[in-house]
Formats: structure tokens, sequence, C-alpha cells
């Protein structure tokens, strides 16, 4: 069952329990079309999609589906609105956004960031993580396989392709780039489609790294037991875990997408380690992938857009028109912000008065 949001403006699709599709609603001559319904085959898949501002956790959910029920939903069938083709034959293929949120995003604060592809005619896949598709690498990989499969049904085979991934999403994105080494003669191609991606947050470093992540995300509160736990975890399975933590970052070091990059990190973020980031920079520059970096002394883990709105937006925009994408631009005021994310955003807690000062830019 699809559901209009952003006012009337867009259509949201839920594809499986974590992966939600969301486009335009608007027909060539303006008119909104009523939303497509799902075929009769699959529509006991499917439950209320939850409203922006109110957290996931608290809704119905979608069954995960096993990926070979995955090419089922998204049919002419069930996205049967002339409008909503991607492609015509007078015009190119609509870029696909890959959205990557991070552990525990709230939809409020991802609204932010989909609005602003959503504004400038780019359709989205929004994929969203679980802690389990980390901490058993096994089910994260199948997750990328599943993911992957999804890029070849026909509403989206074809299509160019950008990637936005926040903090653990990057690990996420490296679990479908994994798949694509492995299997090449599956995903011919595809890493071809990428015109860009962008990583917002990156988590990368040391294990220690990884289960600082784990605990600020999951129990701030409770960050120094979870990270204990975690390490402890890591060592009594680690032909489980660590060989495939090693294994993903020589994928990404090696990544088969060459395409344009722009990371976003900090320097005080206990995620994400500077000196290891910057390896990855230095590496990626000598294979020739053009790499631009936006860094702050001091910011906040996956809330560099709330910290630093006007830099975030002007580093983004210039970096999608170097793409020859439409420009973005600020769209959001402080007023959108759902009031449940004022405490919240990437795991860590901040004020409402700091929160609030830190929305009133110029738009």
């Amino acid at each position: 069952m699809s559901v209009i949001v952003g006012a009337g403006r867009f259509l949201a699709q839920r594809v499986t329990r974590s992966i939600t599709y969301y486009y335009t609603s608007r027909t060539p001559g303006g008119d909104t079309p009523s939303p497509p319904t799902i075929s009769p085959t699959s529509s006991h898949l499917d439950a209320p999609f939850p409203s922006p501002s109110y957290s996931l956790s608290t809704t119905p959910l979608l069954p995960d589906l096993p990926s070979h029920h995955v090419s089922s939903i998204l049919t002419h069938s069930a996205l049967d609105v002339s409008s909503l083709s991607p492609s015509s034959p007078s015009s190119s293929p609509r870029p696909l956004l890959l959205l990557f949120p991070w552990l525990g995003a709230r939809p409020g604060a991802m609204a932010k960031y989909r609005n602003l592809y959503l504004e400038r005619g780019l359709d989205i896949l929004s994929v969203e993580s679980t802690v389990w598709h980390f901490l058993w690498p096994r089910w994260g990989l199948e997750y990328g396989a599943e993911v992957l499969e999804l890029l070849d049904d026909p509403r989206f085979k074809g299509r160019p392709l950008l990637v936005h991934a926040f903090s653990i999403g990057g690990y996420t994105f490296s679990q479908l780039l994994s798949q694509m080494v492995r299997e090449p003669h599956k995903y011919p191609g595809l890493a071809q489609r990428v015109v860009g991606h962008v990583y917002d947050s990156l988590v990368i470093g040391s294990l220690e790294h990884m289960a600082t992540g784990l605990g600020k995300t999951l129990f701030p509160r409770m960050e120094p037991l979870v990270r204990y736990t975690a390490l402890l975890y890591f060592w009594l399975f680690k032909s489980q875990t660590v060989h495939y933590y090693d294994n993903s970052v020589q994928v990404f070091y090696n990544s088969p997408v060459t395409a344009p990059a722009l990371f976003f990190f900090c320097e005080n973020d206990a995620l994400c380690d500077p000196v290891a980031m910057e390896a990855v920079l230095d590496f990626w520059r000598k294979r020739g992938v053009a790499v631009e970096t936006r860094k702050w002394k001091e910011s906040v883990h996956a809330a560099h857009l709330r910290c630093h709105p006007e830099d975030y937006l002007s580093t983004l925009e210039n970096f999608f028109h170097s793409l020859n994408i439409a420009p973005l631009r600020a769209k959001m005021k402080g007023d959108e912000t759902s009031s449940e994310d004022h405490h919240y955003d990437g795991g860590y807690e901040t004020s409402s008065e700091d929160h609030h000062q830190l929305l009133r830019w110029r738009v």
C-alpha cells in the first residue's frame, strides 16, 4: 500500500520491513493521482505506513520479505500510473537515490534529507539497517543481495544511481559492494550506474570504534557496558564477525564504484577515526577517484546538517552541481522538524534550546 507524504506531493510505498520507496505524486499536468495499490497477490504483505513524525518502533510493520518476493512488489500492476514511470521515450531515466540512514534514525529526522532530494526530482529508495545486519555479517550480506535484486526490478533497472549513506549505513552499502565483487556476473554494469556517492559520519577505525558506535547509538547511557559486551562478542565470534569486517574494509578501499565521492566528518567523532578516514581518502585519490570532503573540528555524529546547516547544504549543492544534477537548496525550516527529534540525532542527546538555536539559518 502507498500513502501520500510531503503535503501530498510525494508517495511512499513500503517494499519490505526495512526498505521504502519514495517518489513523486504529481502528473505532468499537475494533478495528484490516487495512491497506487498493491496487486491482490501481495496485498497481505502490507500494513499502514507510519507518519514521518512517529517512530517506526510504535507502528505495525511488514514482515521481512524473502529476496525472491521483492520484485513482485514494484510491478506495473502495483504502480500502474503512467506519470510515475521512471523514464519515457523522450526523457532520460529519472535518477534514483539509495539512502542508507544511520542506525535507529527516526522518520522525522530523515525527512529533512529526503525532502532535499525529492524536491529536486529524484526518487528515493530508503534502505534501513538493523543492528543484526552488523552483528551477524552473513545476514548483512544477504540483505545486500536483496537490495541488489530489487535494483534489477523493471522500475529501477538502468536508472542512474546516487548514494547517500550515514554512519553504519556506509557499512550496509559496503555489503552491497561485497556482493557485487563476489558475483560480478550477476550485477554487470551496476557499479557504473552510480554517478555519485556521499558518506556522512562513516564509522571507520578499529573494533573499538565499532563497539563505541553501538553503545552510543543503541544505549547512550550504558555505553561503557555495551562497548565491553560488543568487544567480548567480537572476540567470541571472531570467525563470524571480524573476518567479515576486515573483508568489508578491503572491499570499500577497492570499491568497484569509482564515481565522484563526498565525505562529511569531524575530528571529535568517537565513532570515526580521522586518521583512518584520511587513509581511505588518500587511497581513493591515488586510484583516480574524485574525492571532496568537508571536515569540521567539532560537530556531532550524523548531525552535521543540524550543527552546520549552511556549510553542509552549500557543500552538498556544489557537489551535485559538479555532477550536472540540479543543485540542492535549503528548503527546510526549523519548524519542520518534529519535536521528538529535538533530543535525538545519531545517538546523541541535545537540549531543545541548543537545537532550536542551530536550526535558525537563512533560506
